[in-house]
């Protein structure tokens, strides 16, 4: 179901009171449950960089990321692409920017790392990744997404590492797909340096990325 708007005629006029949200726009879009890529894609083009993801039929509204989480994807971000610089595996990118993992699945990781064989096509959302990093917002629900949902989608979609970032147990848990799941590289926690498996040499401080956020 693409999305169009049709001109409401003038018999059917229904409208909201000032100040109030423009709840009748909702009619022009799907119902939750039945939002197909072409349908997010498009919305994507008319709503600008929200932070929008498709989640079986679904939209989802990720929390809109605070100073204090920036700094952290800024921290790493620059760590992964310096590393990347004079190597021959891929680029590094930051959110939003909508993966695909499988069809009407798409996410939008903090930091995602893509292979040169995934930037074919730039002007697409890409099929998948090579690392993905989230880092973990504040509350049980945000916790729950980060730590088990996407960790069995990232895994579903064969994303062969994965970085947890937590502020709350100021950890950096390391995943590496082992057959259709993940198993534990390390957890590393203040005082050491966070390893990848699949980058060989890639290390960053635990503690640089929390003072990072911190503003230290």
């Amino acid at each position: 179901m693409a999305i169009t708007l049709e001109r409401t005629s003038k018999a059917g006029l229904s409208r909201n009171g000032r100040h109030e949200p423009v709840w009748n726009i909702a009619r022009f879009y799907p119902l939750q449950g039945d939002w197909t890529e072409e349908d997010y894609f498009s919305l994507e083009r008319t709503s600008g960089n929200w932070m929008i993801e498709l989640n079986d039929g679904c939209l989802e509204f990720p929390p809109m990321p605070d100073p204090f989480h920036q700094d952290i994807v800024d921290f790493l971000f620059t760590a992964f692409k310096a590393f990347l610089k004079d190597r021959q595996f891929g680029r590094a990118y930051f959110a939003p920017l909508p993966i695909r993992l499988w069809a009407g699945q798409i996410r939008e990781p903090d930091i995602a790392i893509l292979g040169y064989h995934r930037l074919k096509n730039k002007r697409k959302a890409p099929d998948g990744a090579d690392l993905v990093v989230e880092i973990v917002s504040p509350g049980e629900e945000a916790r729950e997404r980060d730590l088990e949902t996407k960790r069995r989608e990232y895994a579903k979609a064969g994303i062969r590492e994965y970085w947890i970032v937590d502020p709350e147990e100021r950890t950096i848990t390391v995943l590496t797909l082992s057959g259709k799941s993940y198993r534990v590289h390390g957890v590393f926690e203040a005082g050491d340096e966070a390893a990848s498996k699949l980058l060989k040499g890639f290390k960053v401080a635990v503690s640089g990325a929390f003072a990072a956020g911190e503003g230290k």
